[in-house]
């Protein structure tokens, strides 16, 4: 997005005024060792596992939570490690990120926890776990490109968070801007403001370009993802629903190697394979990725989805194309972020739409069904819309985030809210009646004569 000199002087401003209060902070206080930055999310198991993740500026003596179902008493206790992780501005600032996994807990019941060390405890959390199996309503809440200055969406998602609306948060790239800002000051300040709804429930992310400094080291280091040992790819079930993260940013900073895209492509492929299996997708119809960098919009600022041959769509010379790859195996929902706007398309493979049917677009839909939601606010402000292009079938500009609800294994919806106008203002229904075997979805040569609107 392009900035005017006015625009970049206020935030500055408005930046270093940031930074100064949180210096600030950092000096008033007293120690060091007390739990910052609390946030949660899946483990192994998304019904009975779950991580802890806390930050403290000095070493503690132990990394503990305490936690159990009444508040008054914890009866269990779980050690974890600590690590010392360094920002690699000129200050090489340290911080100590604590991580405890939780295993076998009891499925869908509410536990109260505390972290911290005999140095200092946190103030009591609680999360629900999911429950078992996966025949459950899943819900989620989507969003992109939060930042530590304009997070608007935040107030909103507390509410909903507060009320239990949520089985978790999809925070698909771009923190802060940036998590390495001052030194890593501004990562710290919004996690801190994150602790709000990350310390309640499981809070899942995935990289994004403003993410990218020293190899993507704060990302890498501040988060805990499951089955993951830097966070940037990895894949977990929730209710009927298989959930893909991944990278796009893998295909734009060939600084950090070539080789993590083919890596990754494969990596995808078997996961694919495995979760496509019938005896899999019997349970878990539902495949739904994630990644920051979409491969269509309609926005005005030259990002690369704006382009023909998108990266993440068509790869690098032709290489490791993710769009055929995700249509082969039947990929349901594409969910993306990096525009700073909202845009859901009609089905579409290849730039050519493919709805179920005129009057009923997104039942039985032939190819994923993509879905750009980055305008929850941040420092950025909005990207503009160009003309609509024949793909677009609802475009939006308001601060917002997106709901998904995994109903049944031929059942999803999905809606934006707005927090310009309080109110939801976009839903549709994703209707799958033979969801099971992937195959089903591959077009015929003659299929797609007679269905497909070419665009231009």
């Amino acid at each position: 997005m392009r900035l005017t000199g006015n625009t970049l002087l206020v935030l500055f401003i408005s930046t270093l005024a940031n930074v100064l209060e949180s210096r600030l902070i950092e000096l008033e206080k007293n120690n060091f060792t007390v739990p910052e930055e609390i946030r949660i999310a899946f483990g192994e198991d998304t019904s009975t596992d779950v991580s802890i993740t806390w930050t403290t500026f000095n070493k503690t003596q132990t990394t503990e939570v305490r936690y159990g179902i009444s508040k008054e008493k914890f009866t269990s206790r779980v050690t974890g490690e600590e690590t010392l992780f360094v920002d690699g501005g000129t200050e090489h600032r340290g911080e100590y990120i604590h991580r405890v996994f939780l295993t076998g807990l009891t499925p869908n019941t509410i536990y109260y926890y505390i972290c911290g060390s005999s140095d200092d405890w946190s103030e009591i959390f609680h999360f629900r776990t999911t429950p078992p199996g996966s025949d459950w309503v899943a819900r989620l809440a989507v969003f992109g490109d939060m930042g530590y200055y304009n997070a608007e969406s935040l107030p909103h998602l507390k509410q909903q968070v507060d009320a239990g609306d949520f089985d978790a948060m999809l925070h698909v790239g771009d923190f802060a801007y940036d998590m390495d800002t001052d030194e890593g000051r501004i990562g710290d300040e919004f996690l801190r403001q994150m602790e709000q709804v990350a310390a309640y429930v499981p809070y899942m992310v995935t990289p994004g370009n403003h993410d990218a400094k020293y190899n993507f080291s704060h990302y890498k280091n501040r988060f805990t993802m499951p089955r993951s040992s830097d966070n940037m790819i990895y894949s977990w079930n929730i209710g009927r629903a298989h959930i893909i993260s991944f990278s796009t940013e893998f295909y734009y900073f060939l600084q950090y190697g070539f080789t993590q895209i083919r890596s990754q492509y494969e990596w995808l492929e078997r996961d694919l394979q495995e979760a496509s299996k019938q005896e899999n997708r019997e349970q878990r119809p539902w495949i739904i990725s994630l990644g920051h960098r979409p491969m269509y919009c309609s926005n005005t600022d030259q990002d690369d989805c704006t382009y023909v041959r998108d990266r993440v769509r068509k790869g690098l010379l032709g290489f490791y194309g993710l769009e055929e790859l995700f249509h082969k195996y039947g990929v349901d929902l594409e969910l993306w972020a990096h525009e700073h706007s909202y845009e859901r398309l009609w089905p579409i493979y290849d730039r050519t739409v493919y709805n179920g049917s005129e009057e009923e677009p997104y039942v039985n839909p032939k190819v994923p069904v993509h879905v750009v939601t980055g305008a929850s606010g941040c420092s950025e402000k909005h990207d503009g819309f160009g003309p609509a292009m024949p793909w677009s079938a609802v475009r939006c500009s308001d601060y917002s985030y997106s709901r998904v609800t995994v109903y049944n294994t031929t059942h999803l919806y999905m809606d934006l809210y707005s927090v310009d106008q309080n109110a939801t203002v976009d839903k549709f229904w994703l209707i799958k009646e033979r969801n099971s075997l992937p195959l089903t979805r591959i077009i015929s040569m003659a299929e797609a004569w007679k269905q497909k609107r070419e665009i231009l």
